[in-house]
C-alpha cells in the first residue's frame, strides 16, 4: 500500500538534496552560541570526545530509528506509526512529535525573530560606534518591545509557511539546497578574520583544550543531553523528513554525516566566536548575550566590521529558517495527510497557531510586561514551552522510539529497510548499531529524561 503512495506523494530528488535539508533541521540557534560554548567550559577536546562516544551510543541509533519509520512508510510521524503498528497506541509517539513542534516553535519563533531583526539592523548600520552600554540597549529594545518583536516574529513565521507551502522540492529542498553551502561559507569567511585577531590563541585554547579533570559527572550528562537535542531527534522532524527521502538512500551513512557535519558548523561557529570575543577581553559564557550583545560590539571594532556582522547575523538567521522549516513541516504533513488539509492551507493555519500562541511567549520576555509578571509555578509562557518541549516531551519521546524500534519491530524488517531491500552489506554495522540500540539507548534516554526534570543531577 505504501510504496503506490510514494510514488504520488512528494520527495526529495537525491542523496545531496536529502543531506543539506537533514543537516538544515539539525542545525539551529543552539549551534551558533550555545555548543561552542559548552565545549570549552567543560574541557574543550575532552567534551568532544564524550559528546561523540554520546552521538554514536543516542544520537545516530534514535536517528536511523526515525529514518526507518519515516521511509518505510512514506508518511507523516503520526500516520507512518499507525501504519507499522494499526490500532496501538504507538501512534501517540507521532502526536508527541507534533505538540513537541508547536512548543518549539511557539519561543523559537521569537528568537528567530530577534536574529532577524538583528541582521536588519546590521544592514542600516545600526551597530556603528556601538559601546556595551548601547548594545543592552538596543537588545532590551528589541526584546521589550512589544511591537517590533511581534512584527518580526510574524516575519519569520511567514517566511518559514511561504516556503512550506512552496512543497518538498520546490520550497524545503530548493531553500536548504542553496542555505546550507552559504552558511558553511559565511562561517569560514568569520573564521578567517576571527583568527588574525590579536589575541586569537587564547579563544582556540578555550575552544580545543583537553582537560579530562572538568569533565565532571554534570557534563556527561550535558553531553549526553546536546547528543540528543541537538540533533533534532523525539520531535518528528527526522521521521518526517525521512519520509521523503529517495529509496537509495543510505541511512546510516546519511545519519553519521549529518552528526558529523552538524558538529563540524558548531565547532566552525566557535572558531568565529571565541577568537573574537577573547581578543576584545568580552565575556564567553554570555549565554544568548553573547549573540545580541557582545557579537555586535567586538565586530563593530575590526576593520570590515560592518560587514562581517551583517554575514554573521545573515548565517545565524539561515540556522534559524532550517531549523524552523523542519519543525514546521510535522504539523503540516500531519494536516495535510491525516485531516486532508490541502498544503498551502495547512501552512496558513500553522503559521496562524504558531502566531497567536507564539506572541504569548514573546510578550512574556519582558519581565516588567503584564505578561512577564504573569507566572505558572514559577515559570512564565516562554520557559514553560521550553520546559516542557526540551523536558519533558523530546527525552520521553525519543526513549519510546527506541523502544519501539528495538523491542516492537522486528529485527529482520528492520534489517531489510536499512540494507536497502538487501542491496548494501551492512551485516556487521547493523548487529552493532542493534545491540546499542536495544540494550544502551534507551537506558542512557531514560537517563537523559531524569536529568531533564531534575531527579537525578
Amino acid at each position: 500500500m505504501h510504496e503506490g503512495q510514494a510514488k504520488q506523494r512528494e520527495g526529495f530528488s537525491s542523496g545531496m538534496a536529502v543531506f543539506f535539508a537533514t543537516l538544515g533541521s539539525a542545525v539551529g540557534l543552539g549551534n551558533i552560541w550555545k555548543f561552542p560554548y559548552l565545549v570549552g567550559e567543560n574541557g574543550g577536546g575532552a567534551f568532544l570526545l564524550v559528546y561523540f562516544l554520546c552521538i554514536l551510543f543516542v544520537g545516530i541509533p534514535i536517528m536511523v530509528s526515525e529514518f526507518y519509520i519515516g521511509r518505510t512508510t512514506h508518511k507523516n510521524a503520526v500516520g507512518a506509526l499507525k501504519e507499522l503498528r494499526p490500532g496501538t497506541s504507538w501512534k501517540y509517539i507521532g502526536l508527541m512529535g507534533v505538540c513537541s513542534s508547536y512548543l518549539i516553535m511557539f519561543f523559537y519563533s521569537c528568537v528567530a525573530g530577534w536574529v532577524y531583526y538583528y541582521l536588519f539592523k546590521a544592514l542600516k548600520g545600526d551597530f556603528v560606534g556601538i559601546t556595551m552600554a548601547t548594545a543592552k540597549a538596543q537588545f532590551a529594545n528589541v526584546v521589550v518591545g512589544p511591537l517590533s518583536p511581534i512584527l518580526w516574529q510574524v516575519i519569520v513565521v511567514g517566511v518559514v509557511a511561504a516556503i512550506l507551502a512552496a512543497g518538498v522540492k520546490q520550497g524545503i529542498e530548493r531553500i536548504t539546497k542553496t542555505l546550507m553551502p552559504l552558511l558553511f561559507l559565511l562561517i569560514i569567511i568569520c573564521d578567517i578574520r576571527a583568527l588574525t585577531l590579536p589575541g586569537a590563541a587564547e579563544g582556540m585554547q578555550f575552544l580545543f583544550h583537553v582537560d579530562f579533570s572538568q569533565l565532571s559527572a554534570a557534563a556527561i550528562l550535558t553531553a549526553l543531553g546536546l547528543a540528543f537535542f541537538k540533533l533534532s531527534l523525539g520531535m518528528g522532524t527526522m521521521m518526517t523528513y525521512s519520509s521523503y527521502f529517495t529509496d537509495d538512500n543510505h541511512m546510516f551513512n546519511t545519519a553519521a554525516k549529518v552528526a558529523v557535519s552538524d558538529t563540524l558548523v558548531s565547532l566552525l561557529a566557535g572558531i568565529a566566536i571565541f577568537p573574537t570575543v577573547f581578543s576584545f577581553g568580552m565575556e564567553p559564557g554570555a549565554g544568548p548575550g553573547l549573540l545580541f550583545m557582545t557579537i555586535p560590539l567586538v565586530f563593530s571594532q575590526m576593520p570590515f566590521g560592518d560587514i562581517l556582522l551583517v554575514a554573521f547575523f545573515f548565517l545565524t538567521s539561515i540556522a534559524a529558517t532550517t531549523a524552523m522549516l523542519s519543525l514546521v513541516e510535522v504539523p503540516i504533513a500531519y494536516m495535510s495527510e491525516e485531516r486532508g488539509v490541502s498544503r498551502k492551507k495547512a501552512a496558513i493555519i500553522n503559521a496562524l497557531i504558531i502566531i497567536i500562541i507564539g506572541v504569548l511567549a514573546t510578550l512574556s520576555v519582558d519581565k516588567a510586561s503584564l505578561l512577564g509578571q504573569y507566572t505558572i509555578l514559577g515559570r512564565g509562557f516562554f520557559d514553560w514551552f521550553d520546559y516542557l518541549s526540551s523536558n519533558i516531551l523530546l527525552p520521553a519521546g525519543g526513549f519510546f522510539i527506541a523502544l519501539f524500534a528495538g523491542y516492537i519491530l522486528k529485527k529482520q524488517d528492520l534489517k531489510y529497510e536499512l540494507s536497502n531491500h538487501g542491496t548494501l552489506k551492512i551485516d556487521g554495522l547493523f548487529n552493532v548499531f542493534y545491540f546499542i540500540l536495544k540494550y544502551l539507548t534507551p537506558v542512557l534516554l531514560l537517563i537523559v529524561f531524569l536529568n531533564s526534570v531534575g531527579i537525578i543531577k
